[in-house]
């Protein structure tokens, strides 16, 4: 059967200029080479969009940053002419870092599409193939079917949904301690910050239990204690427990699958359904999934996964299918993003970037391995540990403190360094590490973040 979609995949003039404005692209981004400071012009021309921005939304941006729209690979060129070395990644979105010409060239392709969104209703081909792209990650777990979304916030949505379904009339959630979920009235809920949900009124309807305490050699018994004593009073209430395997917000904070098997063990034995949030850690731990990396994967019915993806998805078992018309929503996601989405799970599961001694292994180990030796010389009492896993890692500098994260933030900003901060105490400096990060591009970040913290 001949499609005109075909004359245009197939077409020799389309396919030979593309070919020559990615091979023009990649010239004009191997001009950035490491990080540089703003022009005095360009500063002036950055204020003038920032106040627009601010003006716009209501209140400044956290930081003064407004991206030209070219970069390569780690670094990022802004409108005031500056470079920086971006290991925040839009806080978790952008994997292979900036104008990554596989994605460049699947988002040019989707862009001569004939829609700009997809829907549930209507998709496109670029919507099956991420289901199948998925489906070969998820083969040999529990999930059956995966359900696309906007973003990370609509798949919890919907992950609850299809738990509370389930499991009905049971309606209350076990969540952790310093647990994130999203930006929804009810991820606000499920999400343990009161600074997130100010002046919105407060449900009752998630019970909280302490996560993993690595300073504590009886927090897995506190943790199961505080669910004993949940479960005992509210049994036939509790639907579901949503879990991050690595806490983003709450401060990267890892536990062992010693921790989570009696937690979920415990909770099988009380019909309570277990939820996976990934939202956050998809793709970056050297897995595909973190479940699979800690051990844990075969106790999971439900997992949510999003930003690395550049959409969002809800995996589940066929037994928590749910009933039409539970969720659905008006759109699945821009032709642009689902491209882009399958070319970011192409290149990872071809790139050998997964696995033991893969590139976010050795991105990890490397970039680790030479903070910590600068723990003990140069930074000794001013980095005083290095956490996280993969992908994700955080700095605990000083005292901990919020006030002296913040400043350090700003200062590494000005160096040259993009990064965010989590935790609840101690406050730490946190990195969502680009999956295209070299040896000379870790040993510039780890000057910048030396130069920084001896500045203090």
């Amino acid at each position: 059967m001949e499609l005109l979609s075909k004359e245009v995949q197939n077409n020799e003039l389309i396919s030979k200029n593309l070919q020559e404005i990615i091979d023009e692209l990649q010239k004009i981004q191997s001009k950035i080479t490491e990080v540089k400071a703003p022009t005095e012009e360009g500063v002036k021309h950055q204020e003038t969009l920032l106040k627009q921005i601010d003006d716009g939304r209501g209140r400044p941006l956290f930081y003064p940053y407004v991206g030209s729209g070219v970069g390569r690979g780690p670094y990022v060129e802004l409108e005031d002419g500056s470079i920086k070395l971006d290991l925040i990644n839009g806080i978790g979105v952008n994997i292979l870092g900036h104008s990554h010409p596989r994605l460049a060239e699947a988002m040019m392709k989707a862009g001569m599409s004939d829609l700009v969104m997809q829907g549930n209703l209507q998709p496109n081909n670029e919507y099956n193939d991420m289901l199948q792209n998925l489906k070969k990650l998820y083969v040999g777990t529990n999930f059956s079917h995966a359900w696309i979304s906007t973003c990370g916030t609509m798949a919890n949505e919907n992950a609850l949904k299809m738990c509370r379904q389930k499991k009905s009339p049971a309606s209350k959630i076990l969540g952790f301690e310093a647990a994130f979920a999203g930006r929804s009235t009810l991820m606000a809920e499920v999400t343990d910050n009161k600074a997130y949900k100010q002046g919105l009124p407060d449900y009752d309807d998630v019970l909280r239990i302490p996560f993993y305490d690595h300073t504590n050699e009886n927090s897995t018994q506190v943790t199961l204690d505080a669910l004993e004593q949940h479960i005992q009073k509210h049994k036939d209430e509790i639907a579901v427990l949503v879990f991050e395997p690595i806490q983003g917000e709450g401060g990267f904070n890892v536990a062992p699958k010693e921790f989570f098997i009696p937690i979920f063990e415990m909770c099988k034995a009380n019909n309570i359904a277990i939820w996976a949030d990934e939202v956050q850690t998809f793709c970056r731990t050297g897995e595909f999934f973190a479940c699979k990396k800690i051990g844990i994967i075969e106790y999971i019915d439900v997992m949510t996964i999003a930003k690395s993806l550049q959409a969002a998805a809800t995996l589940y078992s066929s037994e928590f299918n749910p009933q039409p018309g539970l969720i659905a929503g008006t759109f699945a996601g821009a032709t642009c993003s689902l491209a882009a989405g399958n070319a970011v799970l192409k290149e990872l599961s071809e790139g050998g970037y997964m696995g033991e001694g893969g590139k976010i292994d050795w991105i990890h180990q490397n970039l680790k391995s030479k903070l910590e030796a600068k723990m003990q010389s140069s930074l000794k009492d001013r980095l005083t540990e290095v956490s996280g896993m993969g992908l994700m890692m955080a700095l605990t500098c000083f005292d901990g403190s919020k006030e002296r994260m913040m400043e350090i933030l700003k200062s590494l900003y000005k160096n040259g360094i993009i990064a965010f901060g989590c935790g609840r105490g101690p406050f730490k400096v946190r990195f969502l590490i680009p999956a295209v990060m070299e040896e000379k591009d870790i040993d510039h970040a780890v000057d910048i973040i030396e130069k920084t913290l001896l500045e203090f």
